[in-house]
């Protein structure tokens, strides 16, 4: 599926028919550089979302409009990191599709500070997550989440004939990127998804589906799987804040913990950058445990120095 799927009638203000034309030129400029179909969403929505805070079609604007819609996103107090990526889709609408020059000072993207380092798990925290699941759904998002090492959207995106049981690995279809991998399937994971998804009430072609009603076609959502990690990590007494990254962290975390190499973490997390899988060098404690701790040195120094003589 590329970006040419997410393709739907629009109305912005009074101009529908000339913003449905440029809606469609946005997904046919996306679709030539093979977008991903969350990449294309958030384009068409952040360029959307600026055409109607102006209630004017976006083709109608300029750098001043820019400069505005910019001050105005400042003002909501949103992470620059959003600011960031909506400047990005509308520097791509004017340069890519209506194919105006348009200057880095025109639209500059905002400075974003380096966050602070990832949260991460202990062995024992994992298991006292687990353990702390109210039922076997939220019990076997979690070990999944844990085992795999898969992103929230691609948890929820999961289909039974994913699960391939004679290679003993998980299929993850259109993950970051649009790109697929193979992460493996433990036989402990593997029983516990069997279990789960022999207890569906209701099959929809998801492994995870959703409950409600009127989404009845459609797997869980992401806010369902944070749900499930916030509820059961405050059964689980765990003052830290933990959300389904949390368990992908501690995933990468502990295999390189255990030895795993960086390039083998690398693939199974879905990095095209190794630069994204150097964090958890940072967060290992591998290499903090082999080096010496210095009060420990400065106690052997003392007890190997000689008597005093009298």
């Amino acid at each position: 599926m590329g970006a040419a799927s997410v393709l739907k009638p629009v109305v912005l203000g009074h101009k529908e028919v000339p913003v449905t034309k440029l809606r469609t030129m946005v997904l046919e400029e996306l679709e030539r550089r093979n977008y991903s179909q969350a990449t294309a969403r958030t384009y068409v929505g952040a360029i959307a979302g600026f055409a109607a805070y102006f209630h004017c079609s976006p083709d109608q604007l300029g750098p001043e409009e820019i400069r505005q819609y910019q001050l105005h996103l400042v003002g909501r107090d949103l992470d620059p990191r959003s600011i960031r990526l909506q400047t990005s889709a509308i520097r791509f609408f004017y340069r890519k599709v209506l194919r105006r020059p348009l200057f880095g000072d025109d639209a500059p993207l905002p400075k974003v500070v380096r966050r602070q380092p990832p949260t991460v798990l202990s062995r024992d925290e994992v298991a006292r997550l687990i353990d702390a699941a109210p039922n076997l759904r939220h019990r076997t998002i979690l070990m999944t989440l844990y085992s795999t090492g898969v992103r929230c959207s691609e948890l929820c995106h999961l289909r039974p004939e994913d699960i391939d049981k004679e290679r003993m690995v998980i299929r993850i279809r259109q993950g970051k990127g649009g790109k697929d991998r193979e992460v493996p399937l433990c036989p402990q994971l593997h029983e516990q998804l069997r279990a789960h998804y022999r207890a569906l009430k209701r099959r929809n072609g998801w492994l995870f589906p959703s409950l409600q009603t009127r989404r009845a076609a459609e797997p869980i959502t992401q806010k369902a799987v944070r749900h499930a990690c916030q509820q059961a990590s405050r059964r689980a007494g765990i003052t830290k804040h933990v959300h389904p990254h949390t368990l992908r962290h501690s995933f990468a975390t502990h295999l390189y913990d255990d030895g795993a190499e960086l390039p083998v973490i690398q693939t199974l997390l879905g990095h095209a950058d190794p630069r994204d899988t150097m964090i958890y060098v940072h967060l290992s404690t591998r290499r903090l445990r082999a080096a010496p701790n210095p009060l420990e040195t400065l106690r052997a120094s003392r007890q190997s120095d000689p008597e005093p003589t009298v």
